[in-house]
C-alpha cells in the first residue's frame, strides 16, 4: 500500500498511516464510504464485497474505527447481512474515551427489520443498534422495533436526513460513517449533508445494470481530491466537499 497523492519527496510514500490519513476534522462530519468499479458499478452478484480487496477490508476497518456512528439503508443491511460493529485491538487507541464500536443506525421508513438478527441480538449496551425512522411508520411497529434498538424519529411522512444527523450528533455521535446504499447516498448528498466521500475504485468492469455510488435526484457539490493510495491495483481516493 503506497500514497500516490499528495506526494512532496518525489517517490511514492510506502505503508502510509491511515488513522492520521482518515482522521476527521474538528465537529460534526459525515463520510460516505463506498466501492465501485472502473465502469462505476457497485456491487457484483449483488453484493459490493465482491468488489472488495485486502486493502480495501483494511481502510473499511479503520474508518469504522474512527466513526462515532455508522449509517446504512434497510435494504443495505438486509443485502448485505449487517450485524453490529464488532471491537478490534487495533481500535484502541482510535477509540479512547469511547465505546469500543461504534453503534449502527439504520435508516428506515417501514421499519422491515429483522429484529431476531445479531444487528439487534448481539449489539454491546454501549453501542445499541440505533433505527432512524419517521412519524409516519406504523406505531405498534415501531413500538416492538423500540424493545430491540434506540429509536429516532425524524421527519414526518418520511425520514428527514438533516434533522436525523443532528439528533445523531445531539447524543455525541457527530462522525458519521455512511456505507450506503445508493439511494440513501443520493438523499444525503441532495440534502446538502455529505462532507466526504471515501470512494474506492476496484480494477474491474462489471458492466449490466450494477447501480452507481449515488441513485436518485441530482445532487451538485465540488470535492477536493485529499489523498489517493494505491494497492494492488485498487485506488483508496478520499475526497472533500469544498466550501460553498
Amino acid at each position: 500500500m503506497r500514497l500516490i497523492h499528495p506526494v512532496t519527496a518525489g517517490e511514492p510514500a510506502p505503508d502510509p498511516d491511515l488513522a492520521r490519513l482518515y482522521t476527521y476534522p474538528e465537529g460534526p462530519c459525515l463520510r460516505v464510504n463506498m466501492v465501485a468499479s472502473a465502469d462505476g458499478g457497485t456491487w457484483l452478484d449483488g453484493l459490493s464485497g465482491g468488489l472488495s480487496g485486502r486493502g480495501d477490508k483494511r481502510i473499511f476497518g479503520v474508518l469504522r474505527g474512527l466513526a462515532d456512528v455508522v449509517v446504512a439503508g434497510a435494504a443495505t443491511v438486509r443485502a448485505e447481512g449487517y450485524g453490529p460493529a464488532r471491537p478490534r485491538e487495533s481500535w484502541r487507541g482510535l477509540r479512547e474515551g469511547r465505546p469500543a464500536a461504534p453503534p449502527v443506525a439504520v435508516v428506515t421508513r417501514g421499519l422491515e427489520l429483522d429484529l431476531s438478527s445479531p444487528l439487534f441480538t448481539e449489539a454491546e449496551p454501549d453501542a445499541r443498534t440505533i433505527v432512524v425512522t419517521c412519524g409516519a411508520a406504523p406505531a405498534e411497529r415501531r413500538a416492538e422495533v423500540a424493545r430491540h434498538a434506540d429509536v429516532i424519529v425524524a421527519g414526518d411522512d418520511r425520514v428527514d436526513l438533516a434533522a436525523a444527523v443532528r439528533q445523531l450528533a445531539d447524543r455525541g455521535l457527530g462522525r458519521v460513517l455512511c456505507e450506503g446504499g445508493a439511494t440513501l447516498n443520493g438523499q444525503l448528498a441532495a440534502a446538502g449533508l455529505v462532507d466526504e466521500l471515501c470512494l474506492t475504485v476496484s480494477p474491474m468492469l462489471v458492466g449490466g445494470t450494477s447501480s452507481r455510488i449515488l441513485d436518485g435526484p441530482g445532487a451538485l457539490s465540488r470535492l477536493r481530491l485529499a489523498h489517493v493510495i494505491e494497492e494492488q491495483g485498487f485506488l483508496f481516493t478520499r475526497y472533500v466537499r469544498e466550501p460553498h
